[in-house]
């Protein structure tokens, strides 16, 4: 009975396989190639917590998650090194921790994330041309003896999108400094306006900027559109 059971489940990875390589091959934002990941790990391994860490710089920065966690995602992370996840990241293998994580002498909590609590932990790293890309966390609330099939399944899933996952970080690094640019860009065309409508100095005419993006409780970007739409329309009328 043993061997069909077996090879139901190599059909069933390869199966899973193929289908990263379909979800793969679609060229998404950052974010949504993540998404597509945790969905992938989620369908390989049934658990109850997922999380991807991504290399930027030096630090391992908390960029998906199966659970929403709005308030942590893209705004925490870990030094490397730092926790089970940072272990995983300089050291490059995986670790499996089958009940009590929280016990493990490496674990670091991120966040006061409910997860902080869950009892199995399995860690793979990403790799893309023996570069590290980021980690793959998966978690079980109560324990879990992790088979030498899901290790097996949830590294190789580590291995296959490493180079996909550092493509859309390097593409989403580059929109972010364009818009970093554009930003800059309209903040001193507002300031501008702002000194020759007003009277003021460049720091004077940034200070009430901040100030209207206080009282309004709106970006600083908004504003200054906004004092640039104003100065538009004021030419077209003249």
């Amino acid at each position: 009975m043993e061997q069909p059971v077996k090879k139901q489940e190599e059909l069933s990875d390869i199966d899973l396989l193929h289908d990263i390589g379909s979800r793969m091959a679609a060229a998404d934002p950052f974010h949504a190639v993540l998404d597509r990941i945790i969905e992938v790990v989620s369908d390989a391994v049934r658990c109850d917590s997922c999380f991807i860490y991504v290399l930027e710089k030096d630090h391992l920065v908390l960029r998906a998650s199966k659970n929403p966690h709005a308030d942590v995602v893209d705004r925490v992370g870990l030094a490397m090194g730092e926790g089970i996840t940072g272990w995983v990241a300089v050291h490059r293998q995986t670790v499996a921790i089958p009940a009590k994580a929280s016990a493990d002498p490496r674990f670091a909590r991120v966040g006061n994330l409910p997860e902080d609590k869950f009892e199995a932990f399995l860690s793979v790293p990403v790799l893309c041309r023996r570069k590290l890309v980021g980690v793959i966390n998966v978690q079980h609330r109560a324990p879990h003896a992790h088979t030498r099939r899901e290790i097996r399944l949830i590294s190789t899933i580590g291995y296959l999108v490493g180079a996909e996952v550092e493509m859309a970080r390097m593409e989403f690094e580059k929109s972010q400094l364009a818009d970093q640019l554009e930003t800059r860009k309209v903040m001193e065309r507002a300031k501008g306006i702002l000194q020759r409508d007003m009277g003021v100095s460049e720091e004077q005419a940034y200070i009430a900027l901040q100030k209207q993006s206080r009282q309004r409780r709106k970006p600083l970007r908004e504003i200054a559109e906004a004092i640039i739409l104003t100065e538009e329309l004021r030419r077209g009328r003249a």
